[in-house]
């Protein structure tokens, strides 16, 4: 503690709801007002995590609030969890470039998180972090750029077919006449927003793959058996699906998934065999459904590189939003017992819990 900077917790706003009660928020979710603060609200302007807890306390008495006050309502806020260390440091070891823009990554994942760090920890993860994206169309071109703007250290999108203008649109990303091969085109768009963004890799094992808009079931039955977490997501016939996210040996893979199916549609496999590599154009998939798809699985990756443990939403399940009503639905699947990914169906009472 002698070495943190307080500072109110970034992204809260303060505001008095009269004399004597400093509300810090104002969303219910995250608002904690606190009784009691009148003259001594000095301390609270000095908490901007430019002092440590003895120069806190030193500016509070040149500011006319006794040490035994600035202490009582130092106490205060941080019991309520309004204080954070300053992220300054965290910051300043950024390049100048970012620093704006990850500011608010690092106030957010605070708050989520309620880490004492400023979300300094969270930060660090994200940055050693290496997510490969594959399908660079417009979802996964707008995962790409997504991750690699909230502070992913290395985005690998690859794909070998070609990126189209509209293609990278949801990230708003135009490239007005050019229809370059995949890897090349997306690595100069990408680029002006997000220079973290790579194509390829250098061989290195990810943390997660994201198969953005693969209907061919080769990469997923690969990443199962080398153990790779992966998160499919594509949108069509106007209904984005966000999931399942698939942790080899303790999830529903996607192989479950047709398995089940196959068990409501007998014609499924058959279905399933003119879909792999299909590509219908034009596709049903617009701009804001592409857009909401994209975000919300950049969303559960960041959720998964964040804690190490990935969304209990699109685990055995998929987020599914279909147009015109917009409004997401889960829809759960569970493993299957003639599957060879490895993991164990529930048992009937786990299953009906």
């Amino acid at each position: 503690m002698s070495g943190m900077r307080p500072a109110l917790r970034a992204g809260l706003l303060p505001v008095w709801r009269d004399r004597d009660t400093l509300q810090i928020g104002v969303n219910p979710r995250r608002a904690t007002a606190l009784s009691g603060i009148g003259e001594s609200a000095a301390v609270v302007r000095l908490l901007d995590g430019s002092r440590d807890w003895t120069a806190l306390i030193e500016a509070a008495g040149h500011a006319g609030v006794p040490a035994e006050a600035a202490r009582r309502i130092l106490g205060l806020l941080a019991g309520a969890g309004a204080l954070a260390d300053s992220a300054a440091r965290a910051l300043a070891a950024l390049p100048a470039v970012q620093r704006g823009r990850l500011a608010s990554e690092l106030a957010t994942a605070s708050l989520a998180y309620g880490d004492s760090d400023g979300g300094a920890r969270t930060l660090a993860r994200r940055r050693a972090a290496f997510i490969r994206v594959n399908g660079a169309g417009r979802i996964g071109s707008g995962v790409a750029s997504l991750l690699a703007a909230a502070g992913i250290g290395h985005v690998s999108c690859e794909d070998g077919e070609i990126t189209r203008p509209r293609d990278l649109t949801p990230a708003g990303l135009g490239l007005a006449d050019l229809e370059l091969p995949r890897s090349r085109g997306v690595a100069r768009a990408i680029g002006r927003i997000a220079p973290e963004v790579r194509t390829g890799d250098d061989g290195s094992r990810p943390d997660l793959v994201v198969l953005a808009e693969i209907t061919d079931p080769a990469p997923g039955a690969a990443l199962v058996r080398e153990r790779i977490p992966h998160l499919a997501v594509g949108a069509a016939e106007a209904v984005g699906v966000v999931g399942p996210f698939v942790s080899p040996g303790r999830s529903a893979c996607l192989r479950c998934l047709d398995l089940r199916r196959a068990e409501r549609d007998p014609a499924w496999p058959l279905i399933l065999a003119q879909l792999a590599g299909a590509r219908l154009e034009p596709q049903a998939c617009d701009t804001v459904l592409a857009a909401a798809a994209g975000a919300l699985a950049a969303a559960q990756v960041l959720l998964f590189i964040d804690t190490g443990r990935p969304g209990a939403a699109v685990t055995n399940g998929t987020l599914e939003l279909a147009v015109p009503d917009w409004q997401w639905r889960r829809r759960t699947w569970l493993p299957h017992a003639r599957c060879t990914c490895g993991t164990r169906p529930p048992r009937r009472s786990d299953a009906l819990a």
